[in-house]
């Protein structure tokens, strides 16, 4: 991760899970409130995108392991040099261990929504579990580095100690204002990585930022701000669309017709309980 190829693709993993985590609550919130029916407010349909979240979340936590252990001049599996007699590149071993527990996180979500066994609330458990992993991975994760990197990786910790916070807190008691709240600090992480990225690895060969400079830390405080903005501004046109769509637009797709769907969901929920 130690260059900007290397922030910049975890941080388009949280944008786009951000992003996809706000629609998929903002759609069942909206469904339900809106009594739509169809197969596109269905059970069975959000058990089937449950499914092919875990796997898109597996897909990128072993691609992001890989990158992290086989870029050029990375560790290949090799975590102890016994040659030189030292530990062999740990930052990139502490960021696969960072994109591991997001991989159980895909595999217990696949597991939730496959096996009745497991209560659909171990995934939230398991999500908050990955980031609180992760918090701790980054708060050791700047010994003995400039001041500005290691206060944007400061910045980086709270983000996702509050995401892990909020996630754990709609574990113990779902609540839809969490709900929405969450996504949009898991798209504020994104964006923040690929700030970190060109703060402290500017591509395309530009200047690097001058790491003791106070009115850089300053810049950074404010940046952090419009970021944090700009992911609830996000969070919120998102909202308003989908809220949209599936009010009005959804009807020539929902008739009442169809109320069959609705009730066939009522059977298999009174068959879970059972």
């Amino acid at each position: 991760m130690g260059s900007f190829r290397g922030h910049a693709l975890p941080g388009s993993f949280f944008c786009f899970m951000g992003l996809w985590w706000s629609t998929k609550y903002i759609l069942k919130y909206a469904c339900k409130k809106y009594k739509r029916t169809c197969y596109l407010g269905s059970k069975a349909l959000f058990h089937r995108i449950e499914v092919l979240e875990g796997i898109i979340i597996i897909a990128m936590a072993l691609s992001g392991m890989t990158w992290e252990q086989f870029v050029p001049g990375g560790p290949y599996l090799t975590l102890y040099d016994y040659k030189e007699g030292q530990w062999n590149q740990l930052l990139e071993w502490q960021h696969c261990t960072m994109y591991f527990f997001f991989g159980l996180l895909g595999v217990t979500i696949i597991l939730c929504y496959m096996s009745r066994s497991l209560p659909v609330s171990l995934a939230k458990l398991m999500m908050s579990n990955a980031f609180f992993v992760e918090a701790f991975i980054f708060y050791n994760h700047t010994h003995g580095r400039d001041m500005l990197d290691i206060y944007v990786h400061q910045l980086l910790v709270l983000i996702i100690a509050v995401t892990g916070l909020l996630t754990f807190i709609d574990f113990m008691k779902s609540n839809i204002i969490l709900e929405l709240l969450q996504p949009s600090f898991i798209l504020l992480q994104g964006t923040w990585f690929w700030q970190i990225g060109f703060v402290l690895y500017p591509p395309n060969g530009g200047p690097a930022w001058e790491p003791t400079d106070h009115d850089n830390i300053m810049f950074v405080t404010i940046c952090f701000c419009w970021h944090y903005a700009f992911s609830l501004i996000v969070s919120g046109l998102n909202y308003v669309f989908v809220t949209w769509l599936v009010k009005f637009k959804l009807k020539r797709f929902c008739p009442s017709e169809i109320g069959l769907l609705k009730n066939a969901e009522r059977e298999q929920e009174l068959e879970e309980e059972m």
